[in-house]
């Protein structure tokens, strides 16, 4: 699975951490470091990351389902990366 992580929009809450352990971790108080591919047996502590994340601020694309924790209709892929993801909110 693949994981996107906006980091523009996240703010270091840290629920993703603390969640799924052995794909997101804390540098420091703020900075999130993540690991870009995940395995299936991660799904389920993925998802829980995904919807706890106050910002949703994480997408995990599996190749047939995509989780997006931001609104439906925002664009899928590397446009949120640059912070041009959001459209007409």
């Amino acid at each position: 699975m693949r994981v996107v992580v906006d980091l523009n929009r996240c703010q270091g809450y840290a629920q993703c951490a603390f969640l799924a352990p052995d794909v997101f971790r804390m540098h420091g108080d703020e900075a999130l470091l993540y690991a870009p591919r995940a395995g299936a047996e991660e799904r389920e502590r993925l998802a829980q990351a995904v919807a706890a994340c106050p910002v949703q601020a994480i997408l995990v694309d599996d190749g047939d389902e995509k989780q997006d924790a931001r609104a439906a209709g925002a664009p899928v892929g590397g446009a949120q990366a640059d912070g041009h993801g959001g459209g007409g909110r």
